[in-house]
């Protein structure tokens, strides 16, 4: 059983994840932690449970989903994992905090690069990397078949998509990302996202207006 743990975080309110197994390991999705609190709040919750985190993970690295890579680096010692392709947006966050007035510690470097359909092992579940670009050129998916469920950064949202309109965004490349990689999964799959509440596979096939018709 994998037990996710939501904070929503940061200037731009986004959602940061915890996975945490039976043994008390847990993976660490999309730090967004930027205010003081926030970040006493994530350090404090894993101290609390008394957590092992054992991965950092991002599914792409948008600023925003990067505040707190430095924080749980240093904490854990531990590198972030990302796509290959994500590096060029990591070496630009800093100029694109700046154009926000959002100023934040960079992020280290990876420690190693995800690739597509490489499977995570986390206890007895696996979780499958999904290349998912459009949103950003590297954005990944992550996907739990045996607990239904998928994290899928700023790819897709309740009733809506991600934006295109950044550096290294498709909006057609995103919407054969969601058509591919995410709709082809059950529909009881849900998805936890990046901004905003979660959804589940069915209903977005259903009731997406960017992707119904």
């Amino acid at each position: 059983m994998i037990e996710i743990q939501q904070f929503t975080f940061g200037p731009l309110q986004e959602n940061t994840f915890l996975l945490i197994n039976g043994k008390k390991e847990c993976i660490i999705i999309d730090p967004g932690c930027y205010f003081q609190d926030e970040r006493k709040e994530l350090l404090q919750y894993i101290q609390t449970h008394g957590l092992n985190v054992i991965r950092l993970l991002n599914t792409h690295c948008h600023f925003d989903h990067i505040f707190g890579n430095k924080l749980v680096s240093d904490t854990y010692k531990l590198r972030p994992e990302f796509h290959e392709l994500e590096q060029p947006i990591l070496d630009n966050s800093q100029r694109a905090g700046a154009m926000y007035n959002i100023p934040f510690e960079p992020s280290p470097q990876a420690g190693r690069y995800l690739v597509e359909g490489e499977k995570i092992l986390f206890g007895t579940d696996e979780i499958t990397v999904l290349f998912t670009p459009g949103h950003s050129p590297g954005s990944v998916s992550f996907y739990c078949p045996s607990q239904q469920f998928v994290i899928g950064g700023d790819v897709l949202f309740f009733q809506s998509i991600g934006r295109t309109d950044l550096p290294g965004g498709n909006h057609q490349v995103l919407l054969q990302s969601i058509r591919e990689k995410l709709f082809v999964l059950p529909d009881e799959i849900r998805v936890f996202p990046g901004h905003g509440p979660s959804t589940t596979i069915g209903f977005e096939k259903k009731h997406n207006p960017f992707l119904v018709g």
